[in-house]
């Protein structure tokens, strides 16, 4: 049961936001989210959301985040401004 368990939390780890991302995006920086036109905005506030999640910050250098399916670590400045141009572009 315990490595059951295990295999579902490794399984969870590596794909993260990947799952709420579209089939076919690849996304280098937090703006080419804000900046996907096939993506709602919700849907671009929980890829940003889980982005700066801390369980993606980096052991060595917190400041930075790494999902999988990017390739290289962004600052978490990158995404907090991401969701702030975000949130910009959908005022209502």
């Amino acid at each position: 049961m315990i490595a059951v368990v295990q295999e579902i939390i490794n399984s969870a780890v590596t794909t993260g936001p990947t799952v709420l991302m579209p089939q076919g995006l690849n996304f280098r920086r937090p703006i080419d989210v804000v900046n996907a036109p096939a993506i709602s905005a919700d849907d671009k506030r929980a890829i940003l959301a889980a982005w700066a999640s801390d369980f993606y910050a980096l052991d060595s250098r917190p400041a930075l985040r790494h999902i999988p399916g990017t390739p290289e670590p962004v600052s978490i400045d990158d995404v907090c401004s991401a969701l702030e141009e975000l949130d910009r572009r959908y005022e209502n």
